[in-house]
């Protein structure tokens, strides 16, 4: 296919991710997908796509394409400024390109990640049923990297059928702060009740060591009352707390397995806010049932479905 993206600037990160990879964490294969599937899932409904459909999540920013294709696009997620052939654009928003269109987008200054969706979605071949890039594993997207500038994103052309348009009161706002709601584990048991009472009353900051793989906390140190355990299955959210006693909470790129203690996961819908989050920023947590949990996911997705983009 030669119609699609070029690659002119590939900013600080920029890669290509779908849904995720489920199913071979068995293989150490790590599910990867985006960090901020909201505005993953929105950038893709404003481009009539399936929400799974491959896009790029860009962070920071300062990515630039050259458009070798007529279609759509739509960015949605952390305030970096859009532009199309220098001219500002609204995000949360579906925009025609054509061919020899330059698309733009700044350096972020609320929040830390985009997503960029493109009618039809990307066109990249999945590797173990995923177009999702984790770079630490070298694999999915185009040779398992980030983007760089001369690569080719494919797409197929579109027939412009109108645009979409997020109103503004559903956008989820950004900031410096995020209340995470985490679910108590079966090793809550191991962390004495003063040191849960600690956790779960302190203020943390985001390190500068965070990333797509976990965010590193600093902040008051919490003591398990063991050493280590074997080591086990590790889930999204997962809230480890290593030997200096300073949190750890799993991301998407997290390792398969691991031996530290964990506090609990943090709900998944949360994640979200938190890799919106820049070092710095602070989280505070607050303890749920895993009965809270499953009424605050279902509330969650049929509020989605219930709210309807409005025609440009």
């Amino acid at each position: 296919m030669n119609t699609g993206f070029l690659v002119k600037k590939s900013g600080l990160l920029t890669l290509i991710q779908d849904a995720g990879r489920f199913g071979f964490h068995c293989l150490g294969l790590s599910t990867g997908g985006p960090v901020d599937p909201l505005a993953f899932h929105w950038a893709n409904r404003l481009c009539d796509n399936n929400l799974v459909a491959s896009a790029l999540e860009v962070s920071v920013g300062g990515l630039v394409l050259e458009a070798k294709a007529a279609t759509r696009i739509a960015v949605c997620g952390a305030d970096m400024p859009l532009t199309i052939n220098h001219r500002p654009k609204s995000l949360w928003q579906s925009h025609p390109v054509q061919p020899g269109d330059q698309v733009g987008l700044g350096f972020a200054r609320e929040g830390v990640r985009s997503y960029l969706a493109v009618a039809g979605g990307f066109d990249i071949p999945g590797i173990f049923g995923s177009t999702a890039t984790v770079v630490r594993e070298s694999i999915g997207g185009l040779n398992g990297d980030k983007l760089q500038p001369g690569d080719f994103l494919p797409c197929a052309e579109t027939q412009h059928t109108g645009c979409l348009i997020l109103p503004k009161g559903y956008r989820p706002v950004y900031g410096h702060h995020a209340i995470l709601r985490v679910i108590p584990g079966y090793q809550q048991h191991d962390f004495s009740h003063s040191q849960q009472r600690r956790f779960f009353s302190s203020e943390y900051r985001i390190s500068h060591h965070s990333d797509r793989m976990g965010y590193r906390l600093e902040g008051p140190e919490i003591s398990p009352g063991i050493d280590g355990i074997l080591s086990e299955g590790i889930c999204l959210g997962a809230i480890q707390v290593p030997p200096d006693g300073q949190p750890i909470v799993l991301m998407n790129d997290r390792q398969t397995i691991g031996g530290y203690p964990k506090l609990g996961s943090v709900l998944s819908l949360d994640l979200g806010q938190l890799s919106q989050l820049k070092a710095g920023d602070k989280v505070t947590f607050n303890p749920i049932t895993v009965e809270d949990a499953h009424n605050i996911r279902h509330l969650a997705v049929s509020y989605f479905d219930q709210i309807k983009p409005v025609r440009c």
